[in-house]
């Protein structure tokens, strides 16, 4: 509910989605209206323009055409320029144009960190918290709320938290958030509070957490708020890492779901990091601290918060978006053998796409560094539906400069499939011909078309997966249609439904 996403699919795509077997990654669905030709999710993996930050984004927010970003920057620069060059002054907050990843006008002057921002639904009102006290001069103890029209701090509206302020959300006249403080207007407030949006007063919604709250949003009827963090208790009673409570007074409510986290052991402790909503669903993203501790997303209804999926994949997940039927992740992800993915030992994958169906892993495949100073790689994402903003502690995006922040989007086209090669040709029997060759690898697909000619003929077509992580697999086909005595070429052409990429032909002498 905290970002505005497209949710309209077709029935097809969610009844295809959901008979992929269980012990392989989705293939593309392009039949969801959500999937435009050329790549196989809601999104493509080339990277769009975007200013970048000289320091962590830990947090975004959408509001209309405007991206709202956060974090341990004081400065931010053109798109691929080297820190320091083409760069403008920015403390800890500043927003983006969606459709350009240009920055506003937007350049309030903090004193601290912000560590989550959220915009109101009707696009009017954007919040900060974090660790500053001051904004523009003006008093203001870890929370904030500015205009999107005009840009200017709301004057009045000056709750008082005591320190960090880690996670917000709003719905309807309530601002909900979390974080490690423990008295907010000089109130008991343990680590959960809320305040009237119009006002700021503190309202009596009070869950009482004993430990740091990381991640809150709620469903998409208001109805139901989802904290996360790294708490054992609720008002006094077992919850670990994860509860859903109601928007009155707090209370936690039953969630069979948050029985799939594992309760923290000496060899694992794992907390939620991201909470998003999406439809009837709630996502939960968990980072563990063990040796193959739980760093997985689970799935849940988000009115009975029962378990629908779960997915074991190691490497800390920091941020998760829900566009139609895909679940975008950031994390440290190195091992998704468990989910039918990649082993480890076959890198990390930082930006990874799963289906929001059944969890199993989708075709999309960007990728960040973890280079920043704390080297974690992605920390937040932000939509508007169509696009994917990416905030995080990193300084290269598909392997160009590009720190701190990212851009993707459904821009027509995506990425292209890699160049076929020229395939093995050889001619061992009379009139005949074995022609063989390996499939290649689309950042954007899994699926992709293979088309074989003789000369100008084609021959025969095959719809085959790759995967960056598997080895190639070669497909094979004898040519019975020839003469023998003359000399014949062969080129593989591969197709992502949009770009066509043709490979060198390769000539051959029939027997």
């Amino acid at each position: 509910m905290k970002k505005a996403v497209l949710v309209l699919v077709t029935a097809a795509a969610v009844a295809g989605a959901a008979l992929i077997p269980s012990s392989r990654p989705v293939v593309a669905s392009t039949s969801a209206s959500t999937t435009p030709p050329g790549f196989g999710s809601a999104l493509s993996a080339v990277k769009q323009p975007a200013w970048q930050t000289n320091a962590s984004v830990n947090a975004l927010a959408v509001a209309g055409n405007t991206v709202y970003a956060g974090g341990l920057f004081s400065r931010i620069r053109q798109p691929g320029k080297p820190a320091g060059q083409g760069d403008a002054a920015r403390s800890y907050v500043a927003a983006f144009n969606r459709s350009t990843g240009a920055p506003t006008r937007f350049a309030p002057k903090l004193n601290g960190a912000v560590w989550s921002i959220a915009t109101s639904p009707d696009g009017k009102w954007v919040v900060i918290g974090g660790d500053f006290t001051m904004v523009d001069g003006i008093k203001r103890n870890r929370l904030a709320m500015f205009s999107v029209a005009t840009g200017k701090l709301v004057a009045g509206w000056d709750p008082s938290v005591a320190t960090r302020v880690k996670a917000v959300a709003i719905s309807g006249n309530s601002v909900y958030f979390g974080g490690s403080f423990g008295r907010v207007d000089n109130k008991e407030r343990n680590y959960l509070a809320a305040v009237a949006l119009t006002t700021g007063v503190l309202l009596p919604w009070n869950p009482n957490a004993d430990a740091e709250v990381y991640a809150i949003d709620l469903n998409d009827q208001g109805t139901r708020v989802f904290v996360g963090g790294a708490f054992s208790e609720l008002g006094n009673t077992d919850h670990y890492a994860l509860a859903m409570v109601n928007t009155t007074d707090g209370t936690a409510l039953a969630m069979p779901a948050a029985a799939a986290i594992p309760q923290p052991s000496f060899d694992c402790t794992s907390q939620v990091r991201d909470i998003d909503t999406l439809g009837g669903k709630v996502f939960v993203a968990n980072a563990g601290d063990g040796l193959g501790c739980y760093d997985g997303v689970l799935a849940a209804d988000s009115t009975t918060g029962k378990l629908l999926w779960q997915n074991k994949c190691l490497g800390a997940t920091e941020a998760i978006q829900a566009i139609g039927n895909w679940l975008y992740k950031g994390s440290h992800a190195h091992d998704c053998s468990k989910d039918g993915g990649f082993k480890d030992g076959s890198g990390t994958h930082h930006l990874l796409v799963e289906s929001a169906i059944n969890g199993r892993l989708g075709p999309w495949h960007p990728n960040t560094d973890s280079g920043g100073t704390t080297e974690v790689g992605p920390l937040a994402f932000a939509s508007g539906g169509n696009d994917l903003w990416v905030g995080g502690d990193f300084l290269r995006v598909n392997g160009a400069i590009q720190q701190g922040l990212g851009r993707f989007t459904n821009t027509p086209g995506g990425a292209q499939p890699a160049l076929p090669a020229a395939p093995k040709a050889s001619s061992t029997r009379v009139g005949m011909a074995a022609i063989s060759f390996p499939t290649v690898v689309d950042a954007d697909n899994i699926a992709l078309t293979y088309t074989l000619f003789r000369g100008t003929t084609k021959l025969a077509s095959w719809k085959l997966s790759s995967y960056s992580w598997v080895k190639p697999t070669v497909t094979t086909f004898t040519d019975s249609a020839v003469q023998s005595g003359k000399t014949f070429s062969y080129r593989v052409q591969v197709s992502d439904g949009r770009n066509v990429k043709s490979g060198a032909a390769t000539p051959v002498k029939i027997r």
